[in-house]
């Protein structure tokens, strides 16, 4: 049979026929298991005629259950909207083809057969409720050939061979973004490249800060008005470039892709909840860097319960406030310049109710003295990983913090404020985590590359080149959850539903990349100096901070239920 000179041999044994219009076919099933799954739950957590909080507390696994589920479904509607895309545009290549493949095969086995939670929580769909009767919808021709061809070794060998043909490309497959926002990669990943990467593991063994050299420099990219209106001295750039920024430098380290987000939550507290006076002092110093900010929001025991909140601010005579109390998990505490402080300004209250925002000035610090500030002390919390900016606890004694800074000028909103940041700064976790997993991949490959065992290099090994190709699938797939959740905030929809999914998803991914790129490298993979180690633990953290799992998990299943 003619052909256009491809070796079709291979092509046929791991490509399926026919791909797209299998994996189109495949979806409608996932989204009727979806609503039975919905309706399931609903009837189990209605009391009267209102969703129970309590009752879906009671149900927890079923509740955050229905919440993976969901993340897996809109997970595969998006990795097909990517592959129509390139298709369109000619360039749905082998590669590519290989990612979407071995994607649906694995994910639609997952969702029948049982979602991973976590390493020790499987979510099976009789979790939920259904019978399976129900389940049995998931039983179309098109799943089937779906799980019984779509992930094979052979798949995942083919696509290995492929990375290690294209190993000059940025990304394992295109992007699917366009050629601005590729350009933009190319850039940043440059820059770790040269800046970043060479010196990253030496900051985290010796628990150093970040170089303020790095942050100057990041600054003169534009990297912390990124997205900040250009009226106030911001470029104006899209989520999706935001997005693209921080998952090439945190590929390079966490800590440097994480610098941006604390320019990123600060103005877009101040651009959502601030008065125009405000506007035009702040946002211009952010974009800048003239001045650095860190998000003071978390307390000792009260973790994600916001509303719990006990740092008191007190207005005086002159209409300025004395703040005290306790914060803790503060990143970034000792060289900025303002700090975006939560505190409760109605003493009445004990709920979300009585918080207010502050943009609260200090002093920044220095070794000798990191707190320098009237009012304020601290003291350094020691961690595994993600250190480059350092974590502390606090003590505010009688702070002092102008009136003039209050955000708004109103009391009372301050949790209002700090929700509508919350879209952004998931997105930017997600975003950050695809990096993290694409760091993973980068120095699994090259250790498997190699390092030789029983006389050939250990990616020759099926369960080495398996690791290898499920940590590219799955970083593309967390990638275009990712992508899809930022275009959403940039077309000003509501999208606390598709971050949280992005969020939820692509923590998991980063920590299983960076365990599983440990496991390939063996016994060196324990040993400090190997980058691996600290990925690792850089990985782990994301399963935590802006919003643990379980609370991500409980969010979306809310939200899911109306």
């Amino acid at each position: 049979m003619a052909h256009d000179g491809q070796d079709m041999t291979l092509t046929q044994a791991t490509v399926l026929p026919d791909l797209l219009a299998l994996t189109a076919d495949a979806i409608a099933p996932c989204e009727k298991v979806l609503e039975t799954a919905k309706e399931c739950l609903r009837a189990t957590v209605t009391d009267g005629d209102r969703i129970s909080g309590a009752l879906i507390e009671q149900n927890q696994t079923a509740a955050h259950g229905l919440a993976w589920l969901a993340t897996y479904v809109e997970a595969l509607r998006q990795m097909q909207n990517w592959a129509e895309g390139l298709q369109a545009s000619g360039t749905f290549g082998e590669t590519e083809q290989l990612l979407h493949q071995i994607a649906f095969g694995e994910y639609l086995w997952q969702i029948y057969g049982g979602i991973p939670m976590n390493q020790g929580e499987i979510l099976r769909l009789q979790d939920i409720g259904m019978t399976q009767e129900q389940m049995g919808a998931l039983m179309t021709p098109a799943v089937m050939k779906l799980t019984q061809s779509g992930n094979t070794q052979a798949a995942r060998s083919r696509l290995v061979e492929l990375m290690q043909e294209q190993s000059a490309n940025i990304t394992v497959g295109a992007s699917g973004l366009d050629e601005e926002l590729e350009m933009i990669r190319e850039q940043f990943r440059r820059y770790a490249v040269e800046k970043v990467e060479p010196f990253a593991h030496e900051w985290h063994l010796k628990d150093e800060l970040i170089p303020m050299e790095i942050i100057e420099e990041l600054a003169e990219m534009g990297v912390f008005g990124l997205t900040i209106p250009e009226e106030y001295g911001g470029f104006g750039l899209s989520k999706a470039s935001m997005c693209v920024v921080s998952e090439e430098l945190s590929r390079g380290y966490i800590g440097v892709g994480s610098l941006g987000t604390r320019s990123e939550i600060a103005a877009e507290l101040i651009i959502c909840g601030g008065t125009e006076e405000q506007k035009q002092k702040w946002l211009p110093r952010l974009a800048s860097a003239e001045t650095l900010p860190t998000a003071v929001f978390t307390e000792p025991n009260t973790g994600s319960d916001l509303g719990a909140l006990r740092t008191r601010a007190v207005k005086d005579d002159n209409g300025d406030y004395a703040v005290t109390g306790n914060k803790t998990w503060i990143t970034h505490a000792t060289r900025t310049q303002i700090m975006t402080l939560l505190a409760r300004t109605d003493p009445e209250t004990t709920n979300y109710k009585g918080l207010s925002m502050f943009i609260a000035e200090k002093t920044p610090g220095t070794e000798e003295n990191p707190f320098p500030t009237e009012g304020m002390t601290g003291g350094e919390i020691e961690v595994l990983g993600y250190r480059g900016m350092k974590e502390y606890e606090l003590a505010f004694d009688n702070f002092h913090v102008k009136g003039e800074n209050l955000l708004g000028g109103t009391e009372g909103m301050g949790f209002k404020h700090l929700m509508e940041t919350f879209e952004s700064a998931r997105i930017q976790t997600a975003a950050r985590a695809v990096g993290v997993a694409a760091s993973a991949l980068d120095v699994g490959m090259q250790y498997a590359l190699d390092r030789k065992q029983f006389g050939k290099a250990l990616i020759n090994f099926p369960r080495v080149s398996s690791k290898l190709a499920m940590m590219a699938v799955e970083t593309m797939v967390a990638r275009q959850l990712t992508y899809f959740s930022a275009n959403e905030k940039d077309e000003g929809r509501r999208c606390d539903l598709e971050a949280g999914m992005a969020k939820l998803l692509g923590a998991r991914v980063a920590w299983a990349a960076a365990d599983n790129a440990l496991q390939v490298h063996g016994g060196n993979g324990f040993a400090l100096e190997y980058k691996i180690s600290r990925i690792l633990c850089d990985a782990r953290i994301l399963n935590i901070f802006e919003g643990a799992a379980e609370i991500q998990a409980q969010v979306i299943a809310r939200r899911l239920l109306g």
